[in-house]
């Protein structure tokens, strides 16, 4: 049966001031009707400009097709002009994009779109393809779907706007399905409602996707077919249980291998790439993973290998049969050694010493309101409960994760900790000292022990800044040093996260995100502190660069006996850095238990489903699938009762009528459940 899509040496360039640069490299992959393709890599590998190149999207911004070609169905798109393309857009393919709110246009309504793309391919009455718009997002799992037709994109949580976007470019019944990174953004609960819509539907209008993603384990729940793309080649393409079980490059290998799961053991250091992907501008000689390979001879340094075809499987190695000799049956042994974060040079700080019963942080009752805006006179004024009387406690040289999903007053109940907003009511104590109380000066000295490391670690650096006065602003604010003295440190600080003193003197859009988050994480221990809030902090990262930052966290915390609260929707990594738990809903915590016990007896159904939709690399593992259904209440209208009553599969009338205290299953573990499991 002929391919739906074929894609035959493809090459794309980009033209730019110096010349034209070269983003994509004979490419080659086929798609089949009803098949679904993954294509993987880290950021810079090409996995966007591959699917951007098959809509033709390159074209907008200064990229041309340089080689090869595109056929959809009989057509070669690479040689249409745009107005051809534009018929087939939506009709034949469509894509989905990993920003919803960058698809829709912010002053339309949701149905006003939807409709305008029906009928431009479509001889459908206005009335009719109304109709046809909200079947679609019924479809989909958006509830009342005639009020959301008449909403703006903003008035649409994220989960409820890519739901929007899936129907938006299923309007016209496409073909093909592209879909760029949908879940990436989202909570592992939506990833998992999203991934078994995509199912669904693929299955129900017998279509065909091409999948961008970096998480490995989204590829294996819904590929067929996996495609590893390395700056802008293919590395290696197979039938997805082939590439899991026995992967033929070295580069494959190493991002199975730097996937934390839930059966990683605390403590143990995580695999992780060497280095990072190559910029376009310095492609080295060779293959081009070489500079990261710990197989790589003086033949992969100058003599770039072929793309080896055998089946259904292609490889571009020269030592596939020495990697294959450390791969046994289905397991990957980890026979393959990845460079170790750097540990600080002993000196360099000054640890503290960590001890596992004294409590360093203590919240207490912590609520923080926001009043709603527009609240009509002599009625109740109306609040945003962001959090809502949370107590917990974090000892000394521990890791506290804090899970949940958006909206649940994570990040809230962060920045109340450290002061940078007010708690509305209760009261937070810091290494015996009552911060709540504290303002001006002796806050400002307080917070020399309580530092942050951000999500976002470009937006977080200042971009007039060079590293050196990033990472040494601390010490302006709260030391007194010379000039010679502070660039000391500076260097200090930044060979202890990793990187070379000489990045002093560079700006923070010439490093990669990984390599900013170490500057931030440089930034953050600069003063020696006894605790670090992490929120979101290896998120936005590829695998591989997350494994790293998560070992040097884990090195950190050894060396320097630092404190964390650990911030995170990605319960793999929070199981792998935590000694305990504890998981947020709609402003409460619910759960609190050790690690370990956490993910092996989880008691309340809402930790126990956060768990099960967490996708899973292991194609021979048996677990149990869980599907959260629905979104997350507004907290400015939370529900009576257990505030998980109305998505909870086991409530009763006493759930929507009573709220449940926390309470003791197991001596360190507390549960918030009328019926705990």
């Amino acid at each position: 049966m002929e391919p739906l899509l074929e894609i035959n040496r493809l090459s794309v360039d980009f033209h730019t001031r110096r010349g034209p640069l070269q983003a994509l490299s004979e490419v080659s992959l086929t798609i089949r009707q009803g098949e679904t393709v993954c294509l993987v890599g880290e950021s810079g590998s090409g996995k966007t400009v591959a699917s951007k190149s098959v809509m033709r999207l390159i074209d907008y911004e200064n990229g041309r097709i340089a080689g090869g070609r595109i056929r959809l169905g009989g057509l070669d798109l690479a040689s249409l002009s745009q107005n051809e393309l534009r018929s087939l857009r939506g009709k034949k393919m469509a894509m989905v994009f990993q920003e919803p709110m960058a698809a829709f246009d912010p002053v339309y309504t949701i149905g006003y779109q939807i409709v305008e793309t029906i009928r431009r391919h479509d001889s459908k009455s206005k009335e009719d393809a109304w109709e046809h718009a909200v079947s679609l997002l019924d479809r989909v799992g958006i509830p009342e779907p005639r009020i959301r037709m008449k909403q703006y994109p903003g008035e649409l949580s994220g989960g409820m706007l890519q739901r929007a976007m899936i129907a938006l470019a299923l309007s016209c019944g496409p073909e093909l399905l592209i879909a760029d990174e949908p879940t990436t953004a989202l909570d592992v609960t939506i990833q998992a409602q999203i991934l078994q819509l995509l199912q669904e539907l693929k299955e129900e209008f017998g279509m065909s996707i091409l999948l961008i993603t970096h998480d490995l384990g989204i590829a294996a729940e819904i590929a067929d077919r996996v495609v590893v793309l390395y700056a802008g080649r293919v590395a290696e393409q197979a039938p997805t249980a082939e590439l899991f079980a026995r992967p033929h490059h070295p580069y494959t290998r190493g991002l199975l291998d730097s996937i934390a799961t839930l059966d990683t053991e605390k403590g143990e250091k995580l695999h992780s790439i060497a280095g990072s992907i190559p910029s376009l501008t310095a492609l080295p000689n060779g293959c081009l993973f070489h500079p990261r390979c710990p197989l790589a001879t003086d033949k992969c340094r100058s003599e770039a290998p072929p793309l080896v075809a055998r089946g259904e499987r292609e490889w571009a190695c020269w030592h596939t049969e020495e990697l294959l000799k450390t791969t046994k049956g289905n397991k990957r042994s980890g026979g393959l050694d990845a460079a170790s974060t750097a540990v600080p040079p002993d000196g360099a700080l000054t640890a503290t010493s960590p001890s596992s019963s004294q409590e360093l942080l203590q919240v207490e009752g912590v609520r923080k309101y926001y009043p709603v805006k527009g609240s009509l006179p002599g009625r109740k004024r109306a609040y945003i409960r962001a959090v809502d009387d949370v107590s917990f406690s974090i000892r000394q040289g521990e890791t506290f994760g804090l899970v949940g999903e958006s909206g649940s007053g994570k990040s809230t109940l962060g920045r109340v900790l450290l002061q940078l907003e007010k708690a509305t009511a209760g009261r937070i104590r810091f290494d015996g000292r009552e911060l709540t109380d504290m303002g001006g000066t002796s806050l400002r000295s307080a917070r020399k022990d309580i530092q942050m490391i951000f999500q976002d670690p470009y937006g977080s650096l200042d971009p007039r800044w060079n590293v050196g006065d990033i990472v040494g602003e601390p010490l302006r604010v709260h030391e007194r040093l010379n000039a010679s003295e502070k660039k000391e440190r500076v260097a200090r600080l930044l060979e202890s996260v990793g990187l070379d003193a000489s990045y002093a003197s560079r700006y923070p859009h010439e490093f990669s995100g990984g390599q900013r988050q170490r500057i931030g994480i440089a930034r953050a221990i600069a003063l020696n502190p006894k605790f670090v809030l992490a929120d979101e902090a290896v998120s936005a990262l590829d695998v591989s660069v997350q494994a790293q930052v998560v070992n040097l966290l884990q090195e950190l915390q050894e060396k320097l006996g630092l404190t964390y609260l650990f911030i995170a929707h990605g319960l793999q990594i929070v199981r792998h850095l935590s000694d305990r738990i504890g998981v947020m809903y709609l402003g409460k915590l619910v759960e609190i238990a050790p690690s370990h016990e956490l993910f092996l007896r989880p008691a309340h159904p809402y930790t126990k489903a956060l768990i099960a939709s967490v996708p899973s690399a292991d194609l021979g593992a048996k677990r149990e699938r869980i599907t959260l259904q629905g979104e997350i209440p507004s907290p400015a209208r939370p529900p009576s009762g257990c505030r998980f009553h109305t998505r909870c599969p086991l409530a009763t009338a006493r759930c929507r009528e009573e709220e449940p205290a926390l309470r003791a299953v197991d001596p360190e573990h507390v549960v918030a459940c009328h019926y705990p499991l």
